[in-house]
């Protein structure tokens, strides 16, 4: 079954602009979305509601080729407030999914706000966020984000801008992300509140390849406020995570800041960080960091600037 929402603004539903969706599907062959969105707004309010913005989502299907994502945003908002809510701009979400082939997206975003706020919601932009599933090719974000703020606060929120994300999945090839992020605000406010900038992300699953970030940022700021928060500024943080191949970072960080705050929280910048993972092949982390400030303020914290860790 494909569905395609279309629809402006609702409380409590799914909204959808310029978006694409499909749910327990067998595809074969090309879904792309192009969308060029100017001075709108996309909100989500309600338990379990979601909002869509020059995005595509696929849960529980079967894909055979390629997934493309091509979205142009400028001056715009997105907003998910509520429990259980998600927000999307100019992003792929998959779940569950089996792609043989390339998963890509392509952004530019200016001038725009990415809100999440309320109780395990979630606001991406510029990102492609995956859990569970597999994919046996390439999954490929190039961001350009301008000006922009991505903020989420809440207890068990995740915010991700210019960012890969995965979670339980298993990937047999390239895991590529292309950001270049400048005068930008990366914010998680909240217990156990992640916020991911230019940043690739891990959490269990597996991967027999490469795993390739490229950050380029610029006068911005990533901040971490509360219990056990997390906020990652051009790195790569693999957690449980089985990697055959090589894990590569590369960062150029600019008059920029980053900041945790709070018991047990975790600010990393232009660092490639590793916890309870087997690692077969090759970690490099390049760091170009200038004029910038990397502070952690609380008990237990950690704040990694232009460094490797593995535990």
């Amino acid at each position: 079954m494909k569905k395609v929402v279309v629809t402006m603004a609702a409380v409590g539903l799914v909204v959808g602009f310029s978006s694409f969706s499909f749910a327990e599907s067998n595809i074969k062959g090309t879904l792309s979305n192009k969308a060029e969105v100017k001075e709108a707004a996309n909100v989500a309010i309600g338990k379990n509601a979601t909002a869509n913005m020059g995005s595509m989502s696929a849960k529980n299907s079967n894909v055979k080729g390629t997934v493309s994502n091509d979205a142009k945003v400028e001056k715009a908002a997105n907003v998910a407030i509520g429990e259980n809510v998600t927000a999307n701009m100019g992003s792929v979400t998959m779940q569950d999914a089996n792609v043989k082939g390339t998963i890509s997206n392509k952004a530019d975003v200016k001038e725009a706000a990415n809100v999440a706020i309320g109780k395990d919601t979630t606001a991406n932009m510029a990102s492609i966020t995956m859990k569970g599933g597999s994919v046996k090719g390439t999954v490929s974000n190039e961001a350009k984000i301008e000006k922009a703020a991505n903020v989420a606060i809440g207890e068990g929120t995740t915010a991700n801008m210019g960012s890969v994300t995965m979670q339980d999945g298993s990937v047999k090839g390239t895991i590529s992300n292309k950001a270049d992020v400048k005068e930008a605000a990366n914010v998680a406010i909240g217990k156990d509140t992640t916020a991911n900038m230019a940043s690739v992300t891990m959490k269990g699953g597996s991967v027999k390849g490469t795993v390739s970030n490229k950050a380029n940022i610029e006068k911005a700021a990533n901040v971490a406020i509360g219990e056990g928060s997390t906020a990652n500024m051009g790195s790569v943080t693999m957690e449980n995570a089985n990697i055959k191949g090589t894990v590569s970072n590369t960062a150029t960080v600019k008059e920029a800041a980053n900041v945790a705050i709070g018991k047990n929280t975790t600010a990393n910048m232009g660092s490639v960080t590793i916890k309870n993972a087997n690692v077969k092949g090759t970690i490099t982390n390049t760091a170009n960091v200038n004029k910038s400030a990397n502070v952690a303020i609380g008990e237990n914290s950690t704040a990694s600037m232009g460094s490797v860790a593995v535990e």
